[in-house]
């Protein structure tokens, strides 16, 4: 097996390959990416067992085959090398997919890299997703609905099935849902493609985050759910990933359909002043106290050995006084992805769920139960 490839194209795909790796065992063939030289294109596989990753680029191929290598240290060598083309050079007499030495050079100069594989027969096989109809979302959609639902994910491992990303189709809409039963996110977007089957699946988030980092700002993303496996292709990039089983629970009974008070802040004034006051926050629970009154949010920590902090901001509101104690993470965690420049929160009374949500309003909303007073 022998061929040579543009060393900024293999880093870029070897580096989501490292994001998928779990083990960083050298020993173990999950801590390996798959190589497959043929017909002009490499194909580099990886994969966690839960999470799958494949995505091909074109190389210089000398002699076609197959090897697996050591992806954290892979990644290391290329790092080091010069630009330009490099070669990949493994010889064997006891045929490719025995474990041998891998020699890895730039064609250019004098530096000379030698590592071990693994055989390629001990990588695990994939489902294969290639025959079957996809749903196509555009990118855009599909970015901003992960960014908005997957920090609300439980890690709770008694409760497995709130330890993903909920996708449903209903009513000619794709929806987004996560929970970890003390605050819930949502998104919802309007399917414009032609809807193909595609039954209620639970998500891990790891696989959502890579697909949000990579994922590109335009064009579409093509998503299937097949058995007991979701799929996504876009670009050159093919990912699968084993879903979650269980009953995810009945979210809409989580959304109040109607609340009868609401005011909005700045975006900036609401992220500033949490900073501020989270430096005095209890970080096992978390509780910070919202009292509003006219024209004034005051956001202040609760009470420790190590002091208090408050800070005032300005808001739109007109009404009684309340006071709502929540966990100041479920409403900094939403605001790092909501592009809006005000805020609006939406309450019935102080122990039932506030609503937050961008202004004017957009296609989320995220739900937070109050906490007790203390």
């Amino acid at each position: 097996m022998k061929f040579s490839f543009d060393k900024d194209a293999m880093v870029k795909e070897i580096s989501i390959a490292q994001e998928i790796i779990s083990t960083k065992n050298s020993g173990t063939i999950l801590s390996n990416v798959l190589l497959i030289a043929e017909g002009g294109t490499l194909t580099i596989k990886a994969t966690d067992i839960r999470v799958n990753f494949e995505t091909q680029i074109p190389v210089q191929i000398e002699v076609e085959g197959r090897t697996t290598i050591y992806c954290a240290k892979f990644m290391e060598i290329l790092s080091t090398l010069p630009e330009g083309e490099i070669e990949f050079n493994q010889t064997s007499s006891e045929g490719e997919d025995q474990a041998v030495n891998v020699i890895i050079k730039p064609v250019t100069k004098k530096i000379k890299f030698q590592m071990r594989s693994l055989s390629s027969n001990d990588f695990p096989m994939f489902d294969s997703a290639d025959n079957i109809p996809y749903l196509e979302i555009p990118s855009a959609d599909l970015r901003e609905m992960i960014s908005q639902t997957f920090f609300a994910v439980s890690d709770d491992q008694q409760r497995f099935f709130l330890n993903g990303v909920y996708f449903e189709i209903k009513d000619n809409r794709i929806n987004l849902v996560a929970t970890d039963g003390r605050r819930l996110s949502f998104d919802s977007k309007e399917i414009t493609s032609e809807i193909v089957e595609f039954p209620p699946a639970i998500v891990h988030p790891k696989v959502l985050g890579i697909i949000m980092k990579h994922a590109p700002s335009e064009g579409n993303i093509q998503i299937a759910v097949v058995d007991k496996m979701m799929f996504f292709r876009f670009g050159n990039y093919k990912f699968g990933t084993t879903l979650i089983e269980g009953n995810f629970p009945n979210y809409t009974k989580v959304i109040p359909e109607n609340q009868s008070h609401s005011f909005q802040v700045q975006k900036s004034d609401l992220v500033s002043a949490l900073r501020r006051v989270a430096l005095m926050v209890n970080k096992s629970s978390g509780r910070i106290y919202f009292s509003i009154s006219d024209g004034v949010l005051k956001i202040t920590s609760q009470p420790s050995d190590l002091g208090t902090a408050d800070e005032e901001i300005p808001c739109e509101y007109a009404g009684d006084k309340y006071e709502i104690a929540l966990n100041y993470r479920y409403v900094e965690e939403p605001l790092k992805f909501i592009s809006s420049e005000r805020i609006r929160f939406e309450f019935t009374e102080e122990m039932k769920a506030v609503t937050m949500k961008s202004e004017p309003a957009g296609d989320y909303i995220h739900v937070i139960m109050p906490m007790q007073k203390e």
